[in-house]
């Protein structure tokens, strides 16, 4: 076997976890544009308005609550299959539901499916990953988020033009669906993408370092010859698999006191829980309010919030490319740096703009900077340290524990923002994202070491040394 076909497999199952990362993307932001159809239709409140858009982060919370377990105790690649089947309930029962609470509660469900594949993705991708790519590799998840984002703004933009222009019988179900209710085609179009979701995953093999934990070594050795090309190979990564994870029996909450292992836990808490309140889900979920208050029609809005998202994966491309090069703090460091410029900016837009006679365009490039330098630190980095920074033996746990602290910061954002509009204004609003950013740069300068090239195996063994063998900034 030649060096190419290794990577070639790797990328082969890199791309198929990934496709969980467009479902999260296309879950999250299709909601963007139906939020005006569906609080016109029901009559929503601005506190009925957060919980029909962060309803779904409730599924997500319970979604990343239970994955962890069920993936160390039943294996990474089981739990993708339930989540992509969640999708596709999700998506059927959104377009066909006769009530808001039936809506929501199939919102809920698709919520467990992001949910599950927040964690379990991205870790499957980490563990199969060569350590020169992982870095690059994770990212691509955050990039099919990130064309699941575009995916969403396109199909609402697209449905939103058919439904104005499109001729269906007033009486069937179509014109209820594409045409009267366009929401519902727009929650409903998820289904194609989550039934290839499920398709695929069927050919992909379980993470060949959870046959490792599990004591199922001939699985492991054939699935590791695979990824590093000899059977040698795959027999010296089992080998220091097994001596690093060693400690490691079974997945039990008593391992948590360790301070080696409470540790990376809080910090991954901590910057998972710290990144949604610096702004970024506010403005991919309620982007198109946000225009609309600038004083463009839902048409528009809708328009620029398509530009937003393909800056987003444009960007996000760019971070992919460099970030095993560059460094995961470095990107941090520049890109939470122009969070804060364009947050500042964007609100003092909200406060002098209209008085200084700046236009909806000026507003567009600084949320576009401010898209920019998201995707190119916090959103490019936040999966790739989680995925790396825990044990073996107890990765889905501990996921599952920092996932379970970003859906409950995601839906307090979700639910909140509204309210922040409503009460603090726009202006305040983003000078508090502004303010949350300091907190999370201090996190990575001080307490994360630099982990682009380390294996697996290595960052492990960082954070098992005792705490005082640590340097603050340890590389």
């Amino acid at each position: 076997m030649n060096n190419k076909e290794p990577l070639a497999y790797i990328l082969f199952l890199s791309i198929v976890a990934a496709i969980g990362g467009f479902l999260f993307g296309y879950d999250t932001a299709v909601i963007s544009g139906t939020i005006g159809q569906v609080s016109a239709q029901f009559q929503l409140s601005a506190m009925e308005q957060g919980w029909y858009v962060g309803c779904a982060l409730i599924g997500s919370i319970l979604g990343v609550s239970i994955a962890g377990a069920l993936s160390d105790r039943y294996g990474r690649k089981p739990v993708l299959i339930l989540s992509g089947l969640l999708f596709s309930a999700s998506a059927i029962g959104c377009a066909f539901s006769h009530s808001l609470t039936e809506l929501v509660v199939f919102r809920i469900i698709g919520g467990m499916g992001i949910g599950m594949v927040s964690i379990v993705s991205p870790m499957y991708i980490s563990e199969v990953a060569l350590p020169q790519y992982r870095g690059s590799l994770v990212s691509l998840y955050q990039l099919a988020i990130t064309i699941g984002f575009l995916g969403a703004y396109l199909v609402n933009f697209q449905l939103l033009h058919i439904s104005r222009s499109a001729g269906f019988s007033s009486e069937s179900v179509w014109a209820k669906i594409f045409q009267d209710e366009v929401w519902r085609a727009m929650l409903g179009m998820e289904f194609l993408p989550a039934f290839l979701f499920f398709l695929v995953l069927l050919l992909i093999p379980e993470s060949p370092r959870w046959l490792v934990i599990q004591g199922k070594v001939e699985k492991a050795e054939l699935v590791f010859t695979r990824l590093y090309g000899s059977l040698e190979a795959a027999r010296k990564k089992i080998s220091e698999v097994g001596r690093v994870s060693s400690t490691g029996k079974g997945v039990q909450w008593e391992q948590l006191k360790s301070p080696q292992v409470l540790r990376p836990v809080l910090i991954g808490v901590a910057i998972a829980i710290l990144g949604q309140f610096m702004g970024v889900n506010a403005v991919l979920y309620y982007g198109p309010s946000i225009f609309e208050q600038s004083g463009l029609s839902d048409g528009d809005a809708l328009f620029y919030q398509v530009m937003v998202g393909v800056v987003n994966v444009l960007t996000t491309i760019l971070a992919l490319i460099i970030i095993d090069k560059v460094g995961r703090k470095k990107l941090v460091y520049f890109g939470v740096s122009g969070m804060i410029i364009t947050l500042l900016l964007i609100s003092f837009y909200f406060y002098k703009g209209e008085e200084l006679g700046l236009s909806s365009v000026f507003l567009l490039v600084l949320f576009l900077a401010y898209i920019f330098s998201t995707a190119i630190s916090i959103s490019a980095v936040i999966f790739v340290l989680l995925s790396e920074m825990y044990p073996n033996y107890i990765r889905g746990l501990a996921m599952s524990i920092a996932g379970f602290s970003l859906w409950v910061g995601t839906y307090l954002v979700g639910q909140l923002t509204p309210w922040f509009l409503e009460n603090l204004s726009p202006t305040g609003t983003f000078l508090l994202f502004a303010f949350m950013c300091l907190p999370y740069m201090y996190i990575i300068w001080r307490m994360i070491p630099e982990t682009a090239g380390m294996s697996l195996e290595a960052i492990e063994a960082y954070w098992m040394k005792d705490s005082k063998e640590k340097r603050p900034l340890d590389q």
